[in-house]
């Protein structure tokens, strides 16, 4: 019979590199400070030996796992994995691992969901378009677990987030569109029991207010490319038609591009022109070339981390940060004469 190796320890390490056991540990602790000589015989030495450190046994002396809970309502929209990818990029360079939860913006879901994250004690829990019960947010505060809502506010004082400034950014899609001569403006919503469906189509309908305009349709569009569909069908179905369109976001005005072009024969932007929020990837893909608010993403990353890591270390005063987005001028609106 082979006789197993017994499991190699940090103080197996520290006796080959010839250091203490505490030196071995602030070597694979993520913030520790150690000198670049003694990591480098630790390391090597921690490699001799095959040893790799235990996560669960340092989170019982330090009381933290070093994980963080990602909580994203849906990945169909493109704005989510690239927000998601670089949530995670952030925090595992800051010495964090990640696990990520896809939770429905529903009564029952969104619960069960926090409930699981309570059992793996994260240290903290971001949300993604993700609403917070009054409840979920009490039991979070209970366990010491900070939550940071990321696109997505929230009329809580107890909660921290990070969002684009949608009343800006649908006041300037909406300038844009009375700048360039439009008139007959309609308005596919974001879902308006979100904060940021709403903030937009506030922004868009102060804007139009100043210029005197009125709009010409509002629809909740859901966040959903079949409700968008459906919306823009409904919108063109009167004598009158819009000559632009401004959409809640990028995924719902790619569809509401499709149903123009495909369903009811339109050219964008020669018939009607449209524009979105968001600025995803596909946004300046040839085929749809779409003039968009952009959300900074990359900002608004780092302010979310920026923020739960501060709370982390025992910093509880909330953060709310609104990053204003700029306008991204493509083809898909066209200048043209008032009427």
């Amino acid at each position: 019979m082979i006789e197993q190796p017994g499991k190699i320890t940090a103080m197996d390490v520290a006796r080959l590199a010839g250091v203490s056991q505490s030196a071995v540990s602030r070597v694979f602790t993520p913030g520790a400070s150690a000198s670049p000589k003694t990591v480098q015989k630790v390391r090597a030495a921690a490699a001799q030996l095959g040893y790799r450190p235990d996560p669960l046994a340092r989170a019982m002396m330090t009381g933290r796992t070093r994980m963080i809970g990602l909580v994203v309502a849906y990945l169909e929209n493109q704005f989510y994995p690239v927000a998601l990818e670089l949530l995670s990029q952030a925090l595992q360079a800051r010495g964090y691992h990640v696990l990520v939860f896809m939770a429905e913006n529903s009564i029952e879901r969104v619960p069960q969901v926090m409930e699981e994250l309570l059992d793996y004690q994260v240290d903290g829990i971001i949300t993604a378009s993700v609403a917070m019960t009054n409840d979920l947010t009490m039991r979070s505060a209970a366990a010491g677990i900070p939550v940071v809502l990321f696109n997505r506010g929230q009329d809580d004082d107890r909660l921290s987030e990070v969002t684009s400034d949608n009343v800006k950014g649908g006041q300037r899609a909406a300038q844009h569109l009375i700048v360039t001569g439009h008139r007959r403006i309609a308005h596919v919503m974001g879902w308006q029991g979100s904060s940021t469906g709403r903030d937009r189509a506030y922004g868009f309908q102060q804007a139009l207010q100043d210029s005197g305009l009125a709009p010409f349709a509002m629809i909740d569009g859901m966040y959903d490319r079949a409700a968008a569909s459906a919306a823009v069908c409904k919108m063109f179905g009167g004598a009158s038609q819009p000559d632009a369109i401004f959409v809640g976001n990028d995924h719902m005005a790619f569809a509401v591009m499709d149903t123009l072009r495909h369903k009811m024969g339109l050219r964008v932007p020669q018939d009607i022109s449209v524009i979105g929020y968001d600025d995803v990837p596909m946004a300046a893909w040839p085929s749809y070339d779409l003039t968009t608010i952009r959300q900074p993403v990359r900002r608004m990353v780092e302010a979310t981390v920026e923020i739960l890591l501060n709370q982390i270390e025992g910093e509880t005063a909330p953060n709310r940060i609104r990053i204003d987005g700029p306008l991204i001028q493509r083809g898909s609106v066209k200048e043209r004469t008032a009427s």
